[in-house]
């Protein structure tokens, strides 16, 4: 049986073929592989990042932020009861300056992940802030944050051009960074006495505020799709080895230069108003909270995407269960407080890329949709229809030849 294969559709076959076509090609970009170029020949695509199309899906962001409000609010609601004095002034001045010196780390940390190099010396630079303000704050504020100020953008700079010259995880470099930090840390044999006069109370809510401000402001920007696709072209796709385009290098390095800066006002906050003399050691404690609140607040793990008052709200919370562990006189080590927040943050980190992505996105997606077009579903392995023709039996020669007749 012969069967013929043109289409009794031509118009509804060629869209379908076409439609099937640009789904494979999006599929393949999506993998980091290569697609069919107009000539049909084979062009390798470019390894940017897996771009999903449109708004990310908001709500999941809005409704976590709701629940860190929530959280914040039954901490203050507990602090009141236990001590109506610390939500009023002075004792409001101190929590808003801890609360500065977490949201610095905190945002910090927030943009490194958005940025996907996160910057895990933010701890260690802090605690280096607090030493060097600790011995030289009696030349003055400015006198003496200055060098660290300086130092701190150049290891951010000098840390973001290895990442994008040897293309190495951000992870890796700020860990490696963060170790020789560490070492400049411990050099002290002891605990050093603060020696600067400066208040930072006097500023509380100016220091607080400037922190939300920049906070919601950051989280907004986040949404807008080519401010948050430009901030994340470092987020891994595909192949996470290969190289990405010399346009990921400005927001990569950017990101690392100001949390690094964030970082060192953090730790100049901390030991300001510090009443015991600062301990040497690692900082790491402070990376996990700064990193690990920047999870719980709705920022992804794998870059990119990201809440708008998540920030605020977690460290807002924090800050109000560390004042109420105090006086209660819970022995809960910062170490631990970091473990578990990094871990709820992980969680949190599983919802957003789950729930947060706009509809119809991925790979799986491109291959079970239907096309774009108006037809139906169409299979390569064959074609859409089929017709099927009798054709006469025909004798072959040596039925009917001498040796047929002869019969």
């Amino acid at each position: 049986m012969a069967y013929d294969e043109t289409p009794s559709d031509p118009a509804a076959y060629r869209a379908n073929t076409l439609a099937a076509a640009e789904q494979r090609r999006r599929a393949a970009e999506m993998m980091d592989e290569t697609t069919d170029d107009a000539a049909g020949g084979v062009a390798p695509v470019a390894p940017a990042e897996i771009e999903d199309e449109g708004r990310d899906r908001l709500g999941v962001h809005l409704g976590w932020e709701v629940v860190l409000l929530l959280t914040a609010a039954a901490f203050a609601l507990l602090l009141y009861r236990l001590d109506p004095s610390t939500l009023k002034r002075p004792g409001l001045d101190t929590l808003l300056v801890t609360g500065a010196a977490i949201g610095l780390l905190t945002m910090g940390g927030g943009l490194t992940l958005r940025a996907a190099v996160p910057n895990l010396a933010i701890g260690p630079i802090a605690l280096a802030a607090s030493l060097q303000y600790a011995e030289q704050g009696d030349q003055g504020l400015l006198k003496a944050m200055l060098p660290a100020v300086l130092i701190a953008a150049a290891g951010g700079l000098v840390i973001g051009v290895v990442i994008i010259v040897l293309h190495v995880p951000g992870w890796a470099a700020t860990l490696a960074a963060g170790l020789g930090v560490i070492v400049f840390d411990q050099l002290r044999v002891g605990p050093v006495a603060v020696q600067g006069d400066y208040d930072p109370s006097r500023q509380a809510f100016f220091l607080f505020g400037g922190f939300a401000l920049l906070a919601v402001v950051g989280g907004a920007l986040g949404t807008v799709p080519p401010v948050r696709r430009w901030l994340g072209r470092m987020r891994p796709a595909g192949d996470p080895a290969r190289r990405r385009d010399g346009a990921a290098a400005v927001p990569a390095i950017g990101a690392l230069v100001l949390s690094s800066v964030f970082a060192v006002g953090a730790g100049t906050l901390i030991a300001a108003q510090a009443t015991r003399p600062i301990v040497p050691g690692t900082g790491l404690e402070w990376t996990g909270i700064g990193i690990g609140l920047a999870l719980l607040a709705g920022t992804s793990a794998y870059g990119r995407r990201g809440g708008i008052f998540g920030t605020l709200f977690a460290v807002a919370g924090l800050t109000l269960f560390l004042d109420y562990a105090t006086r209660k006189h819970f022995d809960i080590a910062l170490f631990a407080v970091a473990a578990v927040v990094f871990g709820a943050g992980l969680i949190v980190t599983r919802l957003v890329e789950t729930y947060g992505r706009p509809f119809g996105s991925g790979v799986g997606a491109g291959w079970n949709s239907p096309p774009t077009t108006n037809g139906t579903n169409w299979t390569p392995d064959l074609p859409e229809t089929w017709t099927p023709t009798t054709t006469a039996a025909r004798s072959e020669p040596w039925d009917d030849g001498p040796w047929g007749s002869s019969r």
